[in-house]
């Protein structure tokens, strides 16, 4: 077969078969490459599925269980809302049953109060009849009508009222008395100690001790020239008596009995006494005491809080470091005044500095000498008006005793200030003599009341205890005794102030454990 065919077309024809088989091989392999490689991404796309569905599940399950614990939780909160509204509802429930309880409790008080408001009327109308029966009784009786016995008991009662009238008239004038004769000592120790006298020896004199009574001797000279030129030197009376180891300093000027009471002891310190040695010393304490008294007097107004005073106004200022009113020295009681006044106008809004300078001056006229005529306020006020003080303070010196008209209210503020500081306790003395004897005077008053055990007076007098035996004295026995000791009290004596009265009855209660 092969012979038909020439040689060249052989080549072809088995070059196309070649060709032919070769496509049909490479077909197939690549079919079974397509094949192979759809195998693989059939495999990749199944792991792919399987993954997701997998991974699904995985969600699934997730999504479940939080469903379920979502659905638990919302189950616990709704069975505990479940229980506080049951809790919420038991416990409306039983406030309704108590507002229930009360109100059944107000609607039967509110029965037996109707009840008892109809028991009171009844028993009203009952006590109106039975009053009308006791008085008409009682008019029977008394043979008076409602009218005369009330006109009876009106003229009783203005008996009594007037009787407490004159009492409470009588208090008052006694105490005008007292505050006359108050007033009457204090303008007579202060003349006494601006004019000579010879009246008050404690507030007049001083006294000078002595080593030994041979001293006197010394003190007095031949014929008497050392004592003559010491009174003359110091301008004071020397009194030497038969007062063992002392001699008697006599003034109505504080500062020369001052000077004079220095001067005397050192003189006897030093032994040297003749007259011009005396002249010396005389001289010297002098200028030592003017010294003292401008110190004084700056220190004075240093505390005070006052400045920028004149030095004549301090140099008289400081006299009064040696003066005293009641036992009580008169530069202390000037600054005292001067802080109280202060503290009450800083209290009510008035001008503080005005009233420390009038508190510490107001009782600058003290300091003049004698020869000046007139009261010591307005004597103090013109003085201080002639060295320039404020208008204001110069009226608070002059009318701090109402000798002229106060012009502010400063003026009443050291008014009060200096009374405040004359009274408190402590601040001026009385004797030892009429203390005691007023002390004995009130419990001697008191002891002779019938019941009384004992009884203590207290307070500086200004209270007695009185202590009462029970089984004589009950109650009502007490109050009376009060009362009648302190009419007696009134009667029997004078007073500053007033005297409380305190009635005790005291019942004491023994037994023994045996």
């Amino acid at each position: 077969m092969f012979e038909q065919f020439p040689g060249g077309q052989i080549l072809i024809i088995a070059v196309i078969g070649a060709v032919i088989i070769g496509g049909i091989i490479g077909y197939f392999f690549r079919q079974m490459q397509f094949e192979r490689d759809k195998r693989k991404k059939m495999d990749r796309a199944e792991s792919i599925i399987e993954n997701a569905n997998d991974q699904s599940r995985e969600i699934l399950l997730k999504a479940r269980d939080e469903a379920l614990e979502t659905r638990s939780s919302a189950e616990a909160e709704v069975a505990r809302r479940r229980n506080e509204l049951s809790r919420e509802e038991d416990r409306l429930q039983g406030r309704r049953s108590d507002l229930d309880r009360r109100l059944e409790q107000l609607e039967k008080r509110e029965v037996n109060i109707n009840k008892r408001q109809s028991a009171l009327d009844k028993r009203a109308n009952e006590v109106d009849h039975q009053f009308e029966e006791i008085v008409a009784e009682l008019e029977r009786v008394s043979n008076m009508t409602v009218d005369e016995a009330r006109t009876q008991l009106f003229e009783q009662v203005e008996q009594t009222t007037r009787r407490d009238t004159a009492r409470i008239i009588h208090q008052i004038e006694q105490e005008a008395q007292m505050e006359g004769e108050r007033r009457a000592r204090e303008l007579i120790a202060d003349a006494i100690q601006r004019v000579a006298s010879d009246h008050v020896s404690d507030i007049t004199t001083s006294f000078v001790p002595l080593p030994s009574d041979d001293m006197k001797g010394r003190i007095i000279g031949r014929n008497g020239r050392n004592i003559r030129a010491f009174e003359q030197a110091a301008g004071v009376d020397v009194i030497v008596d038969d007062t063992p180891e002392a001699v008697t300093v006599s003034c109505f000027d504080s500062v020369r009995r001052e000077v004079a009471r220095r001067s005397m002891e050192r003189l006897v310190l030093d032994g040297r006494i003749h007259p011009a040695y005396i002249e010396k010393v005389v001289n010297q304490v002098q200028e030592e005491v003017g010294k003292e008294m401008i110190e004084e007097a700056e220190k004075a107004c240093f505390d005070a809080g006052v400045h920028g005073l004149h030095p004549e106004i301090l140099k008289k200022l400081g006299r009064l470091k040696f003066r005293t009113s009641y036992g009580q020295n008169q530069l202390a009681h000037a600054v005292e005044t001067a802080q109280i006044a202060s503290v009450i106008a800083a209290e009510l809004g008035a001008n503080a500095d005005i009233a420390r300078a009038g508190g510490l001056l107001h009782d600058l006229g003290k300091a003049m000498d004698h020869e000046t005529e007139g009261t010591h306020a307005l004597i103090g006020a013109e003085f201080a008006k002639r060295h320039g003080v404020h208008p204001e303070v110069v009226n608070i010196i002059a009318s701090h005793h109402h000798e002229i008209e106060q012009s502010s209210v400063e003026a009443v503020i050291v008014e009060s200030a200096d009374a405040i500081s004359g009274a408190r306790p402590g601040a001026r003395r009385e004797s030892l003599e009429q203390y005691v004897k007023r002390i004995r005077s009130l419990e001697e008053i008191a002891n002779s009341f019938k019941g009384v055990s004992e009884s203590y007076a207290l307070q500086a007098g200004r209270e007695i205890r009185v202590l009462v035996k029970p089984e004589d004295i009950d109650d009502l026995e007490a109050t009376h005794l009060a009362r009648d000791v302190a009419k007696k009290v009134e009667e029997g004596m004078q007073y500053p102030g007033q005297i409380k009265v305190t009635v005790i009855r005291e019942t004491r209660a023994v037994d023994y454990a045996k």
